[in-house]
């Protein structure tokens, strides 16, 4: 009769009691330390992710940072927008304000003006495009811009500048307006529509702004309407 081998079991077992008590001591320390490795595993994958999670956190965080950084920025530091005033005025009475009579002709070469700066009278066939000039202006091609409606502040850079200066452009509209200093002014500002003029002495007199709401773009002007671009850009235009 063949013997029957003896199955893996009888191989681990072992007829010495301390023999037998090493091997199942083995057997648990490799089952423990199997156990160990995965959960090191398990834990050290566990840390990655949550690393990641704060990557993307931290990174999220700060793309959120700078894009509410730059929301802020650019609310803060954005120009204020143009001051808006009716066209047209209701006959309001503003102290301070002259009235003149002035000819309309369109004429060539330099003109003595009634006023200093003029308020209407003879004036060059081309207009002065309206807008923010650092320089001084030819008189006969922003008596044209009067023509049409324009409201043209004067200054004496020599005592308007830098706050002062930036008070001035905040009051004014986007439009039919002229800002220029003036050589030989014998005020501190003077706001000029046809026929019409206000000297103040500083860019914070609300009258600024009455002087432009009752002015600005009048009906009463020889042409009302008529563009105030499309013709020329005088010295030290900025906007």
């Amino acid at each position: 009769m063949t013997p029957t081998p003896p199955s893996p079991a009888d191989k681990r077992a072992s007829g010495n009691p301390a023999t037998q008590s090493q091997i199942n001591l083995t057997v648990k320390q490799q089952r423990e330390q199997k156990r160990q490795e995965k959960l090191a595993e398990y834990q050290k994958q566990l840390a990655k992710r949550k690393r990641g999670k704060i990557v993307w956190w931290s990174v999220g965080s700060a793309a959120a940072v700078v894009v509410i950084g730059a929301i802020v920025a650019s609310v803060v530091f954005a120009p204020p927008p143009p001051a808006s005033y009716t066209a047209g005025g209701d006959g309001a009475s503003i102290e301070g304000v002259e009235t003149f009579e002035n000819d309309t002709s369109h004429v060539e070469g330099v003109v003595d003006y009634e006023q200093n700066p003029p308020a209407g009278g003879p004036h060059n066939s081309v207009w002065l495009n309206c807008g923010i000039y650092s320089e001084p202006q030819q008189n006969e091609n922003a008596v044209h811009a009067l023509e049409h409606g324009a409201v043209w502040i004067t200054y004496d850079a020599a005592q308007i500048s830098g706050d002062d200066l930036e008070t001035l452009k905040g009051v004014l509209p986007s439009s039919y307006v002229i800002l220029s200093p003036f050589e030989g002014l014998d005020t501190p500002i003077a706001l000029s529509s046809w026929n019409h003029q206000l000297k103040v002495d500083s860019a914070d007199d609300p009258r600024i702004a009455e002087f432009l709401e009752e002015y600005w773009r009048s009906d009463s002007v020889p042409e009302p309407g008529a563009l105030c671009t499309g013709a020329i850009d005088g010295p030290g235009k900025e906007s």
